[in-house]
């Protein structure tokens, strides 16, 4: 029979990776106490949740959400960095923190449910935001539109200024 506080666990971590955007396993493992505060607060800051478990619970919550089987990731100590919003945000905190401290290092990454290296982390980081993402895609789409009505206008506002010029040369 299952520990009533392991499958409260297991209960939270598969709801947790069922609202996620990505999640990151990580291995702090070496980081001192002020390291990880200091973590912590950047994660909060962006919206992403820390959270240390314990290895077969993750693999548990992740069986519950048909994830493939991430047993090769799960070895020595775990900690989980969940963004519900942005999923870049994790990737940006945690290699600006990895050139300071060379730790928490990234063992995997579940994107999109699927399983990216934690080596995918440098372009994960270099990856635009999500609302910069759309910017861009607006701003690709208005541009020809933009043009579009240019096009269209210039024929009646070269007509406007030949009767504008007329005008003034018959007065």
């Amino acid at each position: 029979m299952p520990n009533i506080k392991n499958q409260t666990i297991v209960d939270e971590l598969t709801e947790k990776f069922g609202k996620a955007e990505a999640i990151y396993f990580t291995d702090y493992l070496g980081l001192d106490v002020a390291s990880i505060t200091n973590l912590r607060s950047q994660f909060f800051k962006s919206a992403v949740e820390y959270r240390v478990a314990k290895n077969t619970l993750i693999s548990l919550a992740a069986k519950n959400n048909d994830i493939e089987d991430l047993t090769e990731y799960l070895s020595g100590s775990t900690a989980l960095a969940i963004s519900y919003e942005e999923p870049t945000a994790p990737a940006k905190i945690l290699k600006d923190f990895a050139k300071k401290h060379e730790l928490p290092t990234v063992k995997a990454v579940l994107l999109d449910g699927e399983i990216l290296e934690g080596s995918a982390l440098d372009r994960l980081a270099d990856l635009p935001t999500k609302d910069v993402s759309l910017s861009m895609l607006i701003g690709g789409i208005q541009q020809p539109l933009t043009k579009l009505v240019g096009t269209l206008n210039a024929p009646l506002t070269n007509l406007v200024g030949a009767l504008t010029s007329l005008k003034e040369q018959k007065s």
